[in-house]
């Protein structure tokens, strides 16, 4: 759960400082994601997993390149970008984030977030961060 925490927070703040804001609304139910917007979503959070645990020196994150930078860039574009063609407000984005994050924490002493970072990694690198 404190990954979790861990990576709400990094949304937050991420898209807090470089998001405007906008209207807030009533929740509404879960957008239908295209193939490219769920990766972007679930590469997003697994980047604010493993650069928190990146930042908390855990060996299994080390294994990955640094992510406390390119991560964030890319955690904010996809973002802004979740935000535009979703239309959905700054928290709208965070709880979509959070929801993500959560199917990532371990379960049964495995670590969800690992299977996902080869094509995350991919991905980063497509982004051209």
């Amino acid at each position: 759960m404190k990954m979790l925490t861990l990576a709400a927070a990094l949304a937050a703040t991420s898209l807090s400082a470089a998001l405007p804001a906008q209207e807030t609304s009533a929740p509404a139910p879960p957008p239908q994601l295209t193939l490219e917007q769920a990766t972007l979503l679930r590469c997003s959070a697994a980047f604010a997993i493993v650069a928190a645990e990146q930042d908390r020196q855990t060996e299994a994150a080390l294994a990955f390149p640094p992510l406390k930078e390119r991560g964030r860039e890319y955690f904010v574009r996809s973002g802004a970008r979740l935000m535009d063609e979703l239309q959905l407000s700054r928290e709208g984005v965070q709880a979509l984030f959070a929801a993500e994050a959560e199917k990532l924490q371990p379960s049964a002493g495995e670590r969800r977030v690992d299977a996902v970072m080869e094509p995350c990694l991919l991905s980063l690198e497509a982004s051209g961060l």
